[in-house]
């Protein structure tokens, strides 16, 4: 049996993640901090920021929800480009969707980001793109919410929270990744855009 690679990414987040979790010299040497990667050349960060995770209700958020949504989208890109260019594509999701904020806060000493959620953005809504109707159960909502409507409403809640800047949550990455997965995915394999308006116009729920 095939051991899916989701479940070595999970694997592997979670032990660098717990590690961090013990070692604050670790979670300081793989966090994003731009001047380390401005000043030192340390472009490693832009990578390892995604395997850490500020707490274990952060990690636990995330290694759900690539569980959840990786199945269809590992099958279709192992099968287009390869068990590597799946990985490729999870490990490019985390740099491209943290490279805008890296650019914004390049100079900010303050400013620190870590966690998996741009990439699993990437995943989450490439796996809209596959199959729109699914049902997606979130907080405390007795009956599953279609992706596609999870997925309007997580893009205007992010950009909405991204303008307002309260929170310690970096929204740009959430959308930066979304959008990524999608392009990926299409890049890819362009009849899934058929594919996708086919399935809007033909809602099957479940």
């Amino acid at each position: 049996m095939n051991l899916s690679i989701t479940i070595v990414i999970i694997a592997i987040t979670c032990i660098v993640s717990w590690l961090a979790f013990n070692n604050r010299q670790l979670l300081d040497r793989l966090i994003l901090w731009p001047p380390a990667v401005d000043r030192f050349k340390q472009y490693d960060r832009l990578v390892t920021h995604g395997f850490i995770h500020a707490d274990f209700s952060h990690l636990l958020f995330n290694m759900i929800t690539l569980y959840f949504f990786s199945r269809d989208v590992e099958s279709l890109v192992v099968q287009r480009i390869g068990a590597v260019g799946y990985v490729l594509f999870y490990l490019s999701a985390i740099v491209i969707a943290i490279l805008p904020t890296y650019t914004k806060h390049r100079h900010d000493a303050q400013y620190r980001s870590l966690g998996a959620s741009g990439a699993v953005s990437a995943v989450l809504f490439a796996s809209i793109l596959i199959a729109p109707w699914t049902g997606i159960y979130i907080f405390f909502i007795p009956i599953p919410v279609p992706a596609i409507i999870y997925a309007v409403l997580y893009i205007g809640y992010s950009i909405w929270m991204d303008r307002r800047g309260t929170d310690n949550v970096n929204h740009s990455a959430h959308l930066w990744g979304a959008g990524y997965g999608v392009m990926f995915m299409l890049v890819m394999e362009p009849s899934l855009l058929a594919h996708f308006l086919n399935a809007l116009a033909n809602p099957r729920f479940g």
